[in-house]
């Protein structure tokens, strides 16, 4: 599995943490993320998928993603921890779309059945079909890109989201149902806590809160947290105590309750 670091925890039946990135996202990032975690001695997954994948395979509706959602899950078994509470920490729609399928094996595939997971963190997302903010997104992504192929890739991302994901989704979404209405009706009931902001230039507020409030009318347990005015996957740079405290918290009232 390419792009996945591990550091393991020193207290057996410690939670297992998996990070899942946003596109784009670097290694170094996410190990802060990961210090959360580990220095409370849990085991720390962290996983980016390929940009590539995210924005033009998810896309055009090629479910590439499912594999690496299931290899992440067959980690717990390699690393002998398949018997602890899993925490998943995702950030915006990149580590969305890896979590939507991690949710599906988890219901579907019999060896996973009976992984205990504690709950879920959401950063940043998730939000819905937004052209401006995938635009955005893979902009970042491709700030030192090849001025042409940039263009280029954003114009063919652009194209295909416009016609797939947006006008053709009445008839698309029975092949390949987008990652947001997927999560709306997820089968998981286990706690969900969702950390966004206003000032979020990519995804909006609102979806994140919709996207909350429906699950909540799921019978699930939410929290909702809105910054107000940090940047997209930039809460814990800005308010590192809170973010880290809130995190923290979110884990232990998830393993000290009942975790599916």
């Amino acid at each position: 599995l390419s792009e996945n670091s591990t550091e393991r925890g020193h207290a057996d039946g410690q939670p297992v943490v998996i990070l899942l990135g946003w596109a784009g996202c670097q290694d170094k990032y996410l190990t802060k993320y990961s210090a959360i975690y580990s220095q409370k001695g849990c085991t720390v997954i962290r996983y980016t998928a390929s940009w590539r994948m995210i924005f033009f395979s998810e896309t055009f509706g090629i479910r590439s993603l499912q594999t690496p959602a299931r290899r992440l899950l067959e980690l717990l078994f390699d690393y002998s921890v398949e018997n602890r509470p899993v925490l998943f920490h995702v950030f915006s729609n990149g580590g969305v779309m890896l979590y939507r399928y991690i949710i599906e094996a988890l219901h579907t595939h019999k060896p996973f059945k009976n992984l205990k997971v504690a709950g879920t963190i959401f950063d940043s997302a998730p939000g819905r079909r937004n052209l401006r903010g995938g635009l955005r997104a893979l902009a970042t992504v491709l700030v030192s890109t090849n001025v042409l192929l940039k263009y280029f890739l954003l114009f063919a991302f652009a194209t295909t989201a416009v016609v797939l994901r947006i006008l053709l989704y009445p008839l698309t979404r029975f092949i390949h149902e987008s990652h947001y209405d997927a999560l709306l009706k997820a089968p998981s009931r286990w706690p969900e806590l969702y950390l966004y902001s206003q000032a979020d230039a990519i995804i909006k507020a609102s979806e994140v809160k919709h996207m909350a409030d429906a699950r909540q009318q799921l019978g699930v347990s939410v929290k909702a947290v809105d910054f107000s005015d940090s940047a997209h996957v930039s809460h814990m740079r800005a308010y590192p105590t809170y973010y880290g405290n809130l995190c923290t918290t979110f884990l232990s009232d998830c393993v000290g309750g009942s975790p599916r």
